[in-house]
């Protein structure tokens, strides 16, 4: 029997490691920038088409490469950032594994540009699935560029995977605003299709923010500061009244690399503790420096993977340090006894000759026990001024009648007291019997804590949800409406203008033709804002066009990342839930009258959108049970 293991080709063992470190374009995005900030550049220019599919391109003046550098980097585990295993316990850099350009290579058209600043000529080099095409000097500006063309050109399959545009765009934002927020003090810019979205020159981090974010997020940070001997942590946390009840916003840097750590996270969010709102998350953009020694980065072709050495402490000094923010800045309440003003402090040595007697003025006649009547002065002083008091505000002649008992006043409300007791001498038929319908006919519900509605049915009782209800009869109808373009619009007086971060603008402009079939006339204004023009007629009146639109995308985003709805369904729960009743709402008979009978027109009335119940039926024979009788 003849040997059956043999070692894979270059180029196969390249695209099979290109699967776990490129698993879409905004993994090449990632690669291709880190690299560009090893190399030592302070101005990094990103250009992509087709949301990356047909063009990734870093442009960047870092400190370029020599001619055999330049063809060694696309060879697997070529790098510059280490020299042995020790050095990975020393890690300063974004990269070190040298498996990115290699992996890039096997799976695309890559053309790479690049001169040393000491060097008059630079070097171009073409590669298609890891075979070299061309390799030629040339005189180009120093720094380097890479082109990453037709990702996935040669694995269908992969290519097919793709998502749209649009979602695609969203995650190459995400991996450039993580990178520009970690380096403020380099020029970033994003250019799609043509179409310059970022601008960012060198700034301090909350400037960063603020240009990443929007101008409104000025007013929302809360400073973070702290040096102990194991880590040092600074950066900015968000306030708990902006916080949003989807993620995204949420950044750990460690030794300026992005990390997801579910452990750090929970460490933040039991700082928050009683003072956010539930199911909601807060901003924060958060450093933290510690010794490379004491983490462990190789974990994960990614890299947004740490082990700690001490993972204990440093959740015992994140929790205390937010939390001390967030009380120095009056968020929370805090006792700071440094900043106490004694009761010493309020008193004012003088001397002696300088301190004055107080003089008082009193009437020595003055008797707090004389009858006022007996006195005309006074009595004409008070009539004349209660004379002048009611002709001022209009107290009426006979005010003194309205707060008189009445005999029979007295013996109605005795009466009442007395049907309030409860009797168990009185036999049942005595007392009063509230029937669910009224003396006209009409039926009568009853509302229960403004939350649940309580309806008469002739086997026991129901008890519905209104909001669920609610959320129920509009979510069909606005799934009719994005059916059968058909949304009514109401005008608004004023248009209103709605600023968006860059991510949260391209997924608006990827759902407006579904926002305006609903009624929302949105049009956009500028590179990261939207003018609202109208609303959805059945919205009804109050109702902030910022606010609820800023809720639909909140919502949207969420509903996609948990729930994996299609667009109409998604934009149709979203809406339903943000245009809903909320609990505490005070509904008369007839308002829950017609919210029970459009609940029942429903093709799913007892289900609500999220999959809990609607309604629960309690029938009598249940309620003789709960009072022991059979």
């Amino acid at each position: 029997m003849s040997d059956i293991i043999q070692l894979l080709p270059d180029s196969v063992a390249n695209q099979i490691a290109a699967g776990e470190v490129v698993q879409r374009p905004a993994s090449a995005v990632k690669e291709l920038i880190e690299n560009a900030i090893d190399a030592g550049a302070d101005k990094i220019k990103l250009i992509v088409k087709d949301a990356g599919k047909s063009l990734i391109q870093v442009i960047d003046n870092g400190c370029g490469m020599s001619i055999t550098d330049a063809r060694l980097c696309f060879e697997r585990h070529a790098t510059s950032k280490i020299r042995q295993a020790e050095d990975l316990f020393a890690i300063r850099t974004m990269g070190f594994r040298g498996e990115a350009l290699a992996s890039i290579a096997a799976i695309a058209q890559v053309e790479l540009k690049s001169r040393r600043v000491e060097d008059e000529l630079g070097t171009i080099i073409q590669i298609e699935g890891s075979k070299v095409i061309s390799q030629q000097p040339e005189a180009l500006p120093a720094g380097t560029s890479i082109s990453v063309k037709n990702l996935f050109y040669n694995i269908p399959a992969r290519r097919n995977f793709l998502k749209s545009n649009s979602v695609e765009m969203r995650h190459i934002i995400d991996e450039f605003q993580r990178i520009a927020l970690a380096h403020p003090k380099i020029f970033f810019s994003l250019h799609s299709d043509g179409n310059e979205l970022f601008h960012l020159p060198s700034e301090t981090l909350k400037q960063r923010i603020v240009h990443l974010f929007g101008n409104n997020y000025n007013q929302r940070l809360v400073p973070v500061e702290e040096d102990t001997t194991i880590i040092t942590v600074n950066g900015f946390i968000g306030k708990p009244e902006f916080a949003k009840k989807t993620r995204g916003e949420q950044f750990f840097f460690v030794n300026k690399r992005f990390v997801k750590d579910p452990y750090l996270h929970h460490a933040l969010m039991n700082a928050y503790e009683d003072i956010l709102p539930a199911d909601t998350y807060p901003l924060y953009v958060l450093f933290i420096e510690i010794d490379p020694s004491k983490i462990d980065i190789n974990v994960h072709p990614t890299k947004t993977e740490i082990k700690y050495e001490d993972d204990k402490a440093m959740y015992a000094i994140l929790r205390s340090t937010v939390k001390r923010s967030l009380g120095r800045y009056n968020i929370t309440p805090t006792l700071d006894f440094n900043q106490e003003t004694s009761f010493t402090n309020l008193i004012t040595n003088k001397p002696l000759e300088e301190i004055q007697v107080p003089t008082i003025s009193f009437n020595p006649n003055f008797n707090p026990f004389e009858d006022t009547k007996s006195s005309s002065s006074s009595s004409s002083r008070a009539s004349n001024y209660a004379a002048g008091l009611e002709k001022k505000i209009g107290i009426p002649q006979n005010w003194d009648s309205l707060y008189q008992i009445t005999q029979r006043d007295t013996a109605e409300q005795l009466s009442l007291h007395q049907d309030e007791q409860p009797s168990l001498d009185r036999p049942s038929t005595e007392r009063e019997v509230s029937s669910s319908t009224s003396q006209d006919g009409v039926k009568q519900f009853y509302q229960l804590h403004n939350r649940f509605i309580v309806s008469q049915i002739h086997s026991g009782f129901m008890l519905i949800d209104q909001q669920a209800a609610h959320e129920r009869i509009l979510f069909e109808h606005y799934m009719e409406q994005l059916e059968n373009n058909q949304g009514s619009s109401q005008q608004s007086l004023f248009p209103q203008t709605v600023e968006l971060s860059p991510a949260d603008f391209a997924l608006m402009e990827d759902i407006l033709p579904e926002i305006q079939t609903l009624g929302f006339q949105v049009r956009p204004f500028g590179k990261t804002t939207f003018i609202v023009d109208g609303i959805p007629a059945d919205l009804g009146q109050g109702i902030n066009e910022t606010k609820i639109l800023e809720q639909l995308l909140e919502d949207f985003k969420n509903n996609k990342d948990e729930l994996q709805l299609n667009k109409r369904e998604n934009l149709a729960r979203s809406l339903a839930k943000n245009a809903a009743i909320k609990p505490g709402t005070a509904l008369n008979n007839q308002e829950m009258s017609e919210l029970i009978d459009k609940l029942f027109a429903t093709q799913s009335p007892s289900i609500s959108i999220h999959g809990k119940p609607i309604v629960v039926t309690i029938t009598l024979q249940e309620l003789l049970e709960r009072f022991n009788k059979n």
